[in-house]
């Protein structure tokens, strides 16, 4: 049809992209609109593909790259710091599935060779399809995504062990061996290719590495053809590519470079794993693909149905909720691009049939269009299934449960949602200004930390509708979230509004739109971590550091402190911090708003947000740092203080009726503030100056209780 293969590749491109647009606007994964493409460009529709051997080629070095970047990003730390869970839900998902699907295979009337490729195809579930969506969705460092990263990691490591396993079944490696010979001819040569990848890790690869570095371009160079280098002698010990691909990534996984290495190589994994699914849809014969329809929609059913609910069980008998246990399930209600992977070195090796291949490839397309609805719209097909899904959930869901001492127990003045960096430090300033909290949080590790401070605290997720009826609202004044999700947030807010909390509630936002948003809902604060941490980088460099003296040539250094609002030494005197006597430093200069003070007398009181120059030999700058940071006892504030909206009775025969707000200067006499007038059914918010009070009017007034008080003692008698 084209002259040339470059013609007919750019044609393929232009055509991967068209699909791969609309699939943008379909909201599906482009694995999907890819092979569709290759549908489209295949014998059954415009008939573009030709060049099948350039395209497979491509194809296998994409393949190849893919396995490289898994072992370059195998963490074995993140299923060790997710807990059992992982190791339990992946494992456990891969056996019910395979054991499952194999018996429908066979019930199917398929031969145990190609059934058992089959049952393998079901288990898998697409990381990249998964991350992606968890990610669009903000999702992917809440509960239910860090488990479902970790279980995924887990079929990566189970799907290259079984592609080891299937494809050295009827290997020429093996033929016409014995049983045990083969076996042990296989092992062989399997321990070889893992002691050379050893050695190579041990002695070649460190040392190499480091002299590449200097060049990224030739860094990248390396990577490549060690991955094709490992699969090539894969191939040759007649295992797949893919496994010494896999290996290849292994071997750099414990290097500082497999970041940039990955990152770098990401896009170019890609763009030729865009050929290996052309070619897949290419080759796909409607003709087999026909008669596989019935077995197809079985197969669809079990593994989106099935698949979730073998992960819903095996995380409620763990001890997860069903929220929890439903979204994470969700995840694996699909075939990945290794099923597809496995089934294509199956028809390679010839141990399956194009019909199968077509039965695995329709089954992917069906589920991986189907499962991305299913997590796009989770929450609401959540609470649709929430009643039958009791039956999955423990009495006591203890994994969500509260973690050592409650804060219903003792109390609550804040709860605190998400205990990250940011969040963890809101935390440990509200401590040290004895505010009793409750801090919830997914993630152990920083239940821990705050569980060291003293905290109470709750495992558990935001999104999570019934962890939030559980919570202490009654007692707790404020509802404070340092989340980073704007729908988690705004469905916080619509919850607490619901359920008539009294108290206060503040959001963090991560722009002025999102902001506007959140005040708009309802929020009394909104944090804006970013905007506050520029505008105070801005200052240190614009202001403090103009201060730093240059070309020293004498063993002193300098640091600038912020003096926080905790401190021992906020508004005091300079005189009053002994930062001579015990560190043996000076205060050089203060920066405060905008303008700096050079070389502050002894009478300059500090306060909370100044920066201070401190100058001093290294060893006492820290010392420095620390003392300035030394926090005051904390001390509750006393009730009487607290600023309280009252509404105050004017009487008929007060001697405020028919008097001005200027004329009476509430602020300046009674240190109140009148935000409005109940005049009957009339309400007048911020009364103007001229405005005059009459007889039986309702003044709302902000203040300090006791000066409330005074007004109400005083008021009848008026102004004098």
């Amino acid at each position: 049809m084209f002259a040339s293969t470059f013609a007919e590749i750019a044609a393929i491109l232009a055509l991967a992209a068209a699909f791969g647009a609309l699939g943008l606007l379909l909201r599906q994964p482009q694995i999907i609109m890819f092979l569709a493409a290759g549908i489209a460009a295949g014998p059954s529709g415009l008939r573009i593909v030709a060049s099948h051997p350039q395209i497979e080629l491509l194809a296998q070095i994409g393949i190849a790259l893919l396995l490289f970047i898994v072992g370059l990003r195998l963490d074995l730390e993140l299923i060790r710091t997710t807990g059992p869970v992982a190791l339990a839900t992946g494992l456990g998902q891969i056996v019910f599935t395979s054991i499952i699907g194999w018996g429908i295979a066979l019930g199917l009337g398929m031969e145990p060779l190609p059934a058992a490729y089959v049952a393998v195809a079901l288990t898998f579930s697409s990381t990249i399809i998964i991350v992606k969506l968890l990610s669009d969705k903000k999702e992917i460092d809440s509960l239910h995504g860090r488990i479902a990263v970790g279980f995924l990691i887990v079929q990566d490591i189970a799907a290259v062990l079984a592609l080891v396993g299937l494809t050295t079944i009827g290997s020429p490696l093996s033929a016409d061996l014995p049983p045990a010979a083969a076996a042990l001819r296989v092992l062989a040569a399997g321990v070889g290719l893992l002691a050379f990848t050893g050695l190579a890790m041990r002695f070649l690869l460190p040392p190499l590495l480091r002299r590449l570095s200097a060049s990224p371009e030739l860094l990248n160079v390396f990577a490549v053809a060690w991955a094709v280098f490992l699969g090539a002698a894969s191939d040759t010990l007649h295992f797949t590519k893919e496994v010494g691909a896999f290996l290849a990534g292994v071997s750099l996984a414990s290097t500082p470079f497999r970041d940039a290495i990955g990152a770098r190589l990401t896009g170019v994994r890609d763009f030729l794993l865009l050929f290996f699914f052309i070619d897949l849809g290419a080759r796909l014969d409607w003709s087999t693909v026909g008669a596989q329809l019935g077995g197809a929609l079985i197969f669809s059913v079990f593994v989106l149905a099935g698949n979730p609910l073998i992960v819903l069980a095996i995380m409620g008998a763990m001890g997860y909720r069903r929220r929890t246990g439903f979204l994470a399930g969700l995840t694996v209600a699909q075939i990945s691009e290794f099923s597809l992977i496995v089934a294509a070195a199956g028809l390679q090796l010839g141990h399956i049939q194009a019909e199968t291949m077509g039965l695995i490839t329709l089954v992917g397309v069906v589920t991986i269009f189907a499962s991305t609805y299913m997590i796009l719209y989770s929450e609401p097909l959540y609470r649709l299934l929430s009643g039958p899904l009791r039956v999955f959930e423990r009495r006591h869901p203890y994994r969500e449960s509260p973690a050592g001492q409650a804060g219903p127990a003792r109390g609550v003045d804040v709860i605190l949602f998400g205990a990250g960096t940011y969040g963890r430090a809101v935390a440990e300033h509200l401590l040290a200004r004895g505010n009793r909290l409750l801090v919830v949080d997914f993630d152990p590790r920083a239940i821990e930390a705050m569980q060291e401070k003293e905290a109470a605290v709750l495992y558990g997720d935001l999104g999570d509708p019934e962890l939030l009826e559980g919570l202490p609202l009654e007692e707790a004044r404020w509802i404070v979230s340092t989340v980073r999700s704007r729908e988690l947030n705004l469905a916080l807010v619509d919850f607490l509004t619901r359920r008539g909390f009294p108290g206060r509630i503040a959001l963090t936002a991560a722009g002025p739109e999102e902001a506007r948003r959140y005040e708009e809902a309802g929020a009394h604060v909104v944090f804006r971590p970013f905007v506050d941490a520029a505008e105070q980088a801005a200052d240190a460099l614009t202001h403090a550091m103009e201060v730093f003296p240059r070309g020293i040539d004498w063993p002193i250094g300098f640091r600038e402190i912020r003096l926080r609002s905790g401190s021992l030494f906020a508004g005091r005197p300079v005189r009053e911090v002994p930062l001579r006597a015990e560190t043996g430093t000076s205060i050089l200069a203060v920066s405060r708003a905008g303008r700096v003070i050079y070389d502050p007398d002894p009478g300059f009181r500090l306060f909370p947000g100044d920066r201070l120059v401190v100058v001093g030999p290294p060893g006492g700058l820290r010392a420095a740092e620390e003392l300035l940071g030394r926090a005051e006892a904390a001390s509750p504030p006393p009730e009487e203080g607290e600023f309280v909206v009252e509404e105050i009775p004017i009487p008929c025969d007060s001697d405020l009726v028919g008097r001005s707000f200027a004329e009476i200067r509430f602020r300046q006499r009674y240190a109140v503030t009148v935000v409005g007038i109940r005049r009957g059914a009339r309400k007048i918010l911020f009364p103007a100056a001229a405005e005059r009070i009459e007889a039986e009017d309702r003044l709302v007034v902000l203040g300090r209780r006791e000066a409330i008080a005074r007004l109400r003692r005083e008021c009848p008698r008026g102004a004098r």
